[in-house]
C-alpha cells in the first residue's frame, strides 16, 4: 500500500524527487458521488523513482507542488477535467500538457481508456471497482491506493509509444493543437443557465404547470442538498422527483417515506409554491428555430460528410475527430463563426 502525502514534511522531502524529470505524469481522483460539493480527493504523479499520492484534503501547501512542477510539461489522460479540479485549488495552469488520450485518438487506436491503454501495452487489467468509491475516504483502502497508482505509474511509457506513433504519422502539430485546446478549455467556468437547470430527463412530457411544480421541488431538493452536502439523489431521485410533480398537480397525495420533520414541511411547501405559480410564469421551452433544410444545404451537408469520411477512412481516424456533425451542418449553412471553433489542422484537412 503506498502511503498517502500528508504532513508538510512529507510533501517536502517528495519535491526533489521532481526536479530532474522534464516530464511529469500526473491524475487526479474527487468525490462527487458522495457529496455535493465536488472536491479534489488525490493528486497521484509517478517519476521513474516512485509512484507518489499527495493528499489535498490534509494541511499542506499546494502552491509548493505546483512550483516544483512550473515549467515541466504534465503528462494526463484525458486532461480537461483534471486540469479543471487541479485549478480549483490554486493551480495557476501554465504548464504544456500531453495528453495520452487525445494522443491514442489521433493515433487511431479504437479503445483509448488509460485501462484499455495499459492492458494493451503492459497486459495488465485494472479493476474498475474503485471508479465511483469515496476517495475523500481516510486511511485510504489498499485497494483504492493500488488503483490510484496504476493511473499513473505506466503514463510516462504510454506516452513515449504515443509520441513516436503521432511522429510517424505526421500527426504531433495535430496532437499539440488539440492539448493547446483543451488546456484553454479547462480555464473556462461553465456557469449553468438557472432557467434550464432544473430541467431533468423527462421533464419535458410534464404539462405546463405540473412543469412549475418541477421546477420548484428541483430547486428544493438542490438546497437541501447542498445544506447537508450530499448529492442530490440522496434526497430524490430525479424519478421520485418527476413522479411527485405530476401527482401534485393532478391533486393526488405524495408521500416519501424517508422524508421527516422540516425537511417534509419544505418539500410540501415548495409543491404548493410551484402549485401557485401563475400561468404566465408556467416553464415553457423556447425552442431555438432550426432552418428549414434547403436542397443547397442538403447538398453542402452531404458533400462535407462524404470528404470527411474519406479523409477519416483513409487516416483511419474517428470521423467525429475531423468534424463533428454539428460542425459540418454550421460549414453547410455558411456559418462562418464555426471555423474559430476548429482546429487548424482540421481546417486545412477539410479545405474549409
Amino acid at each position: 500500500m503506498q502511503p498517502l502525502i500528508d504532513t508538510p514534511d512529507a510533501l517536502a522531502g517528495i519535491l526533489p524527487l521532481l526536479a530532474p524529470h522534464a516530464r511529469i505524469p500526473i491524475d487526479t481522483e474527487a468525490d462527487s458521488l458522495h457529496c455535493y460539493f465536488e472536491k479534489l480527493c488525490l493528486i497521484q504523479i509517478s517519476v521513474p523513482e516512485r509512484d507518489l499520492l499527495i493528499d489535498p484534503l490534509a494541511p499542506i501547501d499546494l502552491a509548493l507542488l505546483f512550483h516544483a512542477i512550473a515549467g515541466k510539461q504534465l503528462i494526463i489522460h484525458g486532461a480537461d477535467y483534471d486540469l479543471r479540479l487541479l485549478r480549483r485549488v490554486g493551480y495557476p495552469g501554465h504548464e504544456p500538457v500531453f495528453d495520452t488520450m487525445l494522443a491514442a485518438r489521433l493515433a487511431g487506436i479504437e479503445q483509448f481508456s488509460l485501462a484499455a491503454l495499459i492492458l494493451k501495452y503492459f497486459g495488465e487489467t485494472i479493476a474498475k471497482a474503485s471508479q465511483k468509491a469515496n476517495w475523500a475516504l481516510r486511511p485510504l483502502p489498499p485497494q483504492m491506493s493500488d488503483y490510484a497508482v496504476k493511473d499513473t505509474h505506466y503514463l510516462l511509457e504510454i506516452a513515449n509509444i504515443l509520441e513516436a506513433d503521432l511522429v510517424r504519422l505526421g500527426r504531433t502539430e495535430w496532437h499539440r493543437q488539440a492539448c493547446e485546446k483543451a488546456i484553454a478549455a479547462s480555464a473556462i467556468t461553465k456557469e449553468r443557465d438557472p432557467d434550464e437547470i432544473w430541467r431533468i430527463s423527462g421533464s419535458h412530457e410534464l404539462r405546463e404547470r405540473s412543469g412549475a411544480v418541477l421546477r420548484a421541488l428541483w430547486h428544493w431538493r438542490d438546497q437541501e442538498a447542498q445544506a447537508v452536502d450530499k448529492p442530490a439523489f440522496h434526497i430524490l431521485h430525479n424519478e421520485q422527483l418527476l413522479r411527485a410533480a405530476a401527482e401534485f398537480d393532478a391533486g393526488n397525495e405524495v408521500r416519501f417515506h424517508h422524508l421527516h420533520g422540516s425537511r417534509k414541511q419544505r418539500f410540501y411547501a415548495a409543491a404548493q409554491q410551484g402549485l401557485g405559480t401563475p400561468e404566465p410564469e408556467w416553464p415553457r421551452r423556447e425552442r431555438s428555430p432550426r432552418p428549414r433544410p434547403t436542397p443547397d444545404f442538403d447538398r453542402k451537408l452531404k458533400d462535407l460528410k462524404t470528404r470527411r469520411d474519406k479523409l477519416a477512412a483513409d487516416l483511419q481516424l474517428d470521423p467525429s475527430l475531423i468534424a463533428p456533425k454539428t460542425i459540418l451542418e454550421n460549414l453547410a449553412a455558411g456559418n462562418a463563426d464555426i471555423l474559430a471553433k476548429m482546429m487548424p489542422w482540421q481546417r486545412e484537412l477539410l479545405g474549409v
